[in-house]
């Protein structure tokens, strides 16, 4: 049977809404510290403080003192018998908040009037989501991990094991990470992976996924500035379309695309250590993949010195989406890192920003051919969009 918590087993003996185990330096900026500050929540939820290298805000955290419900039940995963896929079927978060009033947004700091997920004032926080996708349970000792079972079968299912987080990248109610500073959007980096590395470590755990939504257009529920990291119990359907693509064309794959993506006409920006381009073959109005120069499979693998600059070159991508057209422009941003348990030396980590705008009053909607074949029509020259975007990104420093 999954176990609850995994390797959180020292919470067990901590009180709800206490100090849950040791501060830990985890990166020097300019001499300062990134701190980690773990916590929990009242209902026995992981919560981390990430305080910024230049942080204003004193040590001591407040306690969680909500009565809360218990959680949920672990979701049911089940099997697509057309394509191997596995589904989960996460009925609880169709009760989640949406787009409350600014007075009762759950990850503001709690007030009198707001009693919301994060106790105290901060930096960036990371919690476990109340209503998980997958998840609290991780894999029991003795079961099977998904990627053992290559069967297809009729009416098969399995507990949705994993973890689900959200990760705060401000206390402020509105903006992105974007327009975060330089030293908050450092933070949030190494927020990304912390998490990365202490959730692949996890009993059953076969990727990790942060990502980031922003705009009412690609679903978004809370304005607050926010992303999410879910932790798969398996090799989600994209990786294994690009491990496939890696099988057929050898292990340097990346370091091609790289190489050409650098000597082509739809670069936008080529820094020390990452690279940032519209694909040759973009699915969406607006695309941008960012690369890192050497390969690694993961941003836990990634050195300080990649990750300072990261914390430069992606706000300003994000700020030239932004100043395309007059109004923010809605974006989903994805880091693709490989899997747990392969590929890790020939499958290199990438961020994919894509947005359906396709004009400043038009929206690309996934019709019959995207929707029912996975058959992408692109809107616009990925070559235009490059050029629109390298403009934008001059102008918008």
């Amino acid at each position: 049977m999954a176990h609850l918590r995994g390797s959180d087993e020292n919470l067990a003996s901590t009180t709800p809404g206490t100090p849950a185990g040791e501060v830990e330096t985890l990166s020097m900026v300019d001499g300062s510290p990134i701190v980690k500050r773990p916590y929990s929540l009242a209902d026995g939820r992981e919560l981390i403080y990430y305080d910024d290298a230049d942080t204003l805000l004193p040590p001591e955290r407040a306690a969680d003192e909500r009565l809360l419900d218990p959680r949920p039940p672990v979701a049911e995963m089940r099997q697509d018998a057309l394509t191997g896929e596995w589904i989960s079927i996460a009925a609880a978060r169709n009760n989640r908040v949406f787009l409350p009033p600014a007075n009762l947004d759950p990850l503001a700091p709690q007030a009198p009037d707001n009693p919301s997920e994060v106790p105290s004032l901060y930096d960036v926080a990371v919690f476990e989501n109340r209503s998980p996708s997958f998840g609290p349970e991780l894999l029991g000792a003795g079961e099977a991990p998904v990627r053992d079972d290559h069967s297809i079968g009729l009416g098969k299912s399995r507990a949705s094991i994993g973890r689900c987080e959200v990760v705060c990248f401000s206390p402020e109610r509105e903006g992105s990470f974007g327009s975060l500073p330089t030293s908050r959007a450092r933070t949030v980096i190494e927020a990304w992976a912390d998490r990365t590395a202490v959730l692949q470590a996890m009993p059953g755990i076969e990727q990790v996924f942060p990502f980031e939504n922003r705009g009412e257009q690609v679903g978004v529920t809370l304005h607050h500035p926010h992303g999410q990291i879910y932790s798969y119990p398996f090799v989600s359907p994209r990786t294994q379309r690009l491990i496939a693509s890696i099988d057929d064309y050898g292990p340097t794959l990346f370091a091609d695309i790289l190489a050409s993506e650098q000597a082509g006409d739809r670069m936008i920006v080529q820094g020390e250590h990452w690279s940032a381009f519209v694909p040759f073959a973009a699915r969406w109005p607006i695309e941008v993949h960012i690369l890192p120069h050497r390969q690694v499979p993961d941003l836990a693998s990634t050195t300080p010195a990649e990750r300072d600059e990261l914390a430069v070159l992606y706000p300003r991508v994000l700020r030239a989406f932004d100043g395309l057209y007059d109004t923010p422009t809605p974006y989903i941003a994805g880091w693709h890192q490989a899997p747990v348990s392969s590929h890790r030396d020939d499958i290199r980590l990438m961020l994919q920003i894509t947005s359906p705008r396709r004009a400043a009053d038009r929206l690309k909607f996934l019709a019959g051919s995207e929707s029912a074949m996975g058959a992408f029509i692109g809107d616009v020259r990925p070559e235009v969009t490059a050029h629109n975007l390298r403009e934008s990104f001059a102008a918008h420093e």
